[in-house]
């Protein structure tokens, strides 16, 4: 039984597991020669659950570790690593687990069917371990993955869909019925795929966490112009004076710019000499 306090709703049909094995290349029908890059990387399951997904991923002939919150579903999941070498399962929080750790030297490929309410979250802990992560595959709410996948003068982009772009190239996969589920959902579901890296291996980032910062500040009203939502940075004439430099206009607002853009306005920003910095001319 789902229990709802963990977001549970299981991919109960058969038909909609196979479509998700296909597009994330662990089916027969779609694997490429798995066999010979198993000791390159490894499966990391994110909310393994009853192994509904599990079974494809062992298919691969890559090692699998299933990390599952529930202690009842772990347990079963440990049953099932009694007849599978290649499935490792760990019993936890994947909010509180060092993934890098549990792959060792091996290259990750991510497979998840995220609890709706926390995707946020844990997007951000897979992006901390982004040197080592090559592709993530999460079925999640609807919405949520048409944020992610959102490009600029879209009504649903927004903050996490520049963080998502900065690190990955994210793709809308399937949508999937609620009827593919058990508990079915109240909202409709997706498959998303982002590949790594994303734009952020074409740009100069020192801190990354204080760019995402930024980013989010940029969005903190999104109905307000950046001049306007930037004042604890910068004067709004000095931000205009920058948005004409990047042959951007002055009254341009969040929701518009790229990931570069974004990239070259927070360096633009954090160069003008602060009247508190030793190092600004007196």
């Amino acid at each position: 039984m789902a229990r709802q306090k963990l977001g549970q709703h299981f991919l109960s049909d058969a038909g909609w597991r196979e479509k998700i094995a296909r597009a994330i290349r662990v089916s027969p029908h779609g694997m490429h020669s798995a066999e010979k890059e198993q000791k390159d990387y490894c499966w990391i399951e994110v909310g393994a659950g009853h192994g509904e997904m599990t079974e494809h991923l062992l298919k691969s002939c890559a090692p699998v570790i299933a990390i599952e919150i529930d202690p009842p579903l772990a347990a079963r999941l440990q049953a099932m690593a009694t007849v599978k070498p290649n499935l490792r399962v760990v019993a936890g929080d994947v909010l509180a687990t060092d993934l890098r750790a549990l792959a060792g030297e091996r290259r990750m490929r991510i497979y998840g069917n995220l609890p709706y309410y926390i995707t946020s979250p844990i997007l951000h802990r897979f992006f901390e371990y982004a040197h080592q992560i090559d592709e993530i595959h999460i079925v999640i709410q609807l919405e949520v993955a048409q944020r992610l996948t959102a490009r600029p003068g879209n009504k649903l982009y927004g903050y996490l869909s520049v963080a998502t772009q900065f690190y990955t190239r994210p793709e809308f996969a399937l949508r999937l019925p609620r009827g593919a589920f058990r508990p079915p959902p109240e909202v409709g579901s997706a498959l998303v795929t982002m590949r790594l890296p994303g734009e952020r291996a074409k740009l100069a980032i020192a801190d990354e966490r204080a760019f995402l910062e930024f980013v989010k500040g940029c969005f903190g009203q999104k109905r307000k112009t950046l001049s306007n939502n930037l004042r604890a940075l910068a004067a709004p004439e000095e931000v205009r004076a920058i948005l004409r430099t990047l042959k951007l206009r002055e009254d341009a607002r969040a929701e518009q710019l790229s990931v570069g853009q974004f990239a070259a306005l927070h360096q633009a920003i954090s160069s003008i000499p602060r009247a508190d910095d030793p190092d600004s001319p007196s």
